[in-house]
């Protein structure tokens, strides 16, 4: 759920102003601004598992993983956010008004909460296909060892791939496969499918 900032409506360059003087992040769509909830100590450990394990994954070629202080742009939509991790294969693509925020990711990984699940299943993931750049979505649970991987397979087809504990969850885009198990490290989550 996003949680309207005591913020009136602004333009994009507002927002960057704004954003900079923040202690904490905003999202920005249309001309209005929603506070970031916080993560539970679940959600940030899971996001560091998946940035260790992607970046030992990755190391040597031409993607690199980011933290959730990236800003990322939907160049066609508007909506600006900092996804939990994001991969940006080849060079950054930076935003026009904004050197800071990129737009071209390859991967967006998001950790799911409750406050925000309906949220990154749906608009979100909306706004997320208009970005040309990027190959897969992945979900990973807080509630339980599992990750979902989408995948784009043309202009407007996504592929889904469902995977759990002790599965390895594939994300094609990047040739490389993510140990569901290791994902959950050091974090207690329910093993029972909801």
């Amino acid at each position: 759920m996003r949680l309207n900032a005591a913020f009136s409506r602004m333009t994009f360059a507002e927002y960057l102003r704004a954003e900079a003087a923040s202690e904490i992040k905003h999202e920005f769509l249309d001309g209005e601004v929603y506070a970031m909830a916080g993560g539970t100590p679940e959600h940030a450990r899971i996001a560091a598992n998946v940035i260790r394990e992607l970046g030992g994954l990755l190391a040597g070629g031409n993607c690199r993983e980011y933290t959730a202080d990236l800003r990322v742009r939907v160049l066609a939509t508007g909506l600006t956010t900092y996804p939990d991790v994001t991969i940006v294969c080849g060079p950054l693509e930076r935003d026009p008004e904004d050197p800071s925020t990129i737009t071209n990711p390859a991967v967006i990984v998001e950790v799911l909460s409750d406050s925000t699940e309906v949220y990154d299943r749906g608009e979100k993931f909306h706004h997320y296909q208009r970005i040309p750049s990027l190959r897969a979505y992945v979900l990973v649970s807080q509630r339980e060892a599992r990750v979902e991987v989408f995948e784009r397979q043309g202009p407007r087809r996504w592929s889904f791939e469902d995977v759990r504990e002790p599965e390895v969850a594939r994300i094609e885009a990047l040739g490389c496969g993510l140990p569901v198990a290791a994902l959950y490290q050091g974090v207690e989550v329910s093993r029972v499918a909801r």
